[in-house]
C-alpha cells in the first residue's frame, strides 16, 4: 500500500496499554497526524474507550463504519476484492479449523448464528494480504496454530479469561 508500518507491542496482560498508546500517539503527532481511524461498527463501549484514551492526547477518533450493518459492511468488503484469511478465532465461538480460511462468501455463510459476520465481537481476526489498495501480494505462510489464553482485568476490577486459536505467521 505504500504506508509505513508502525508496530506496537503490548504486554500479554495489557498492563502497558496506556503507556504504549501514549508512545504511539507521540510517534504519529510528530508526523502531523491528528486523527486515528478505526473499523468499529456498533460496540459503543469500545468507541467510548478509544475516545476516552485518545481525545485527551489530542487525537480525534474517526469511525467510518459506525452504525452500518455488519451485512452491508461484509458485502462491500467482499466486493472490494481484498484477499483476507482468518488468523485468530475466539475459541468458544470458532474452532481452530477456521484458521487459515479465506474470508469469502462461502465462509461467511458457514459461520454459526452467534458469530457476527464481521467478527465485531472478537469472534475472529484476519490478515488482509492482496487486492484492493495492495500494490503487491504479501507472501506469508501459517506455520502452526496454538491455543492461547489471556487474563484481562476489566474496568470493574474483575478478571476474565479469554481463549483464542492463533496462527503463527511466517512472512
Amino acid at each position: 500500500m505504500g504506508i509505513p508500518l508502525h508496530t506496537v507491542l503490548f504486554a500479554k496482560d495489557l498492563s502497558n496499554y496506556d503507556s504504549k498508546m501514549r508512545e504511539t500517539v507521540d510517534h504519529f503527532k510528530k508526523q502531523g497526524v491528528t486523527h486515528f481511524i478505526f473499523g468499529d461498527i456498533f460496540l459503543a463501549d469500545v468507541k467510548t474507550f478509544r475516545e476516552s484514551k485518545l481525545n485527551p492526547l489530542g487525537i480525534e477518533v474517526v469511525e467510518p463504519l459506525w452504525d452500518k450493518s455488519s451485512t452491508e459492511i461484509i458485502d462491500d468488503f467482499l466486493k472490494s476484492g481484498i484477499k483476507t484469511k482468518i488468523i485468530v478465532t475466539q475459541a468458544d465461538k470458532l474452532d481452530n479449523t477456521f484458521i487459515g480460511k479465506e474470508l469469502d462468501i462461502a465462509l461467511i455463510n458457514s459461520l454459526p448464528n452467534n458469530v457476527d459476520v464481521c467478527g465485531e465481537n472478537g469472534e475472529y481476526h484476519s490478515l488482509s494480504y492482496a487486492g484492493g489498495l495492495f500494490k503487491k501480494e504479501v507472501e506469508f505462510q501459517i506455520s502452526d496454530t496454538t491455543k492461547i489464553s489471556y487474563d484481562i482485568k476489566l474496568d470493574n476490577g474483575q478478571t476474565n479469561t479469554f481463549e483464542y486459536w492463533q496462527a503463527e505467521i511466517i512472512v
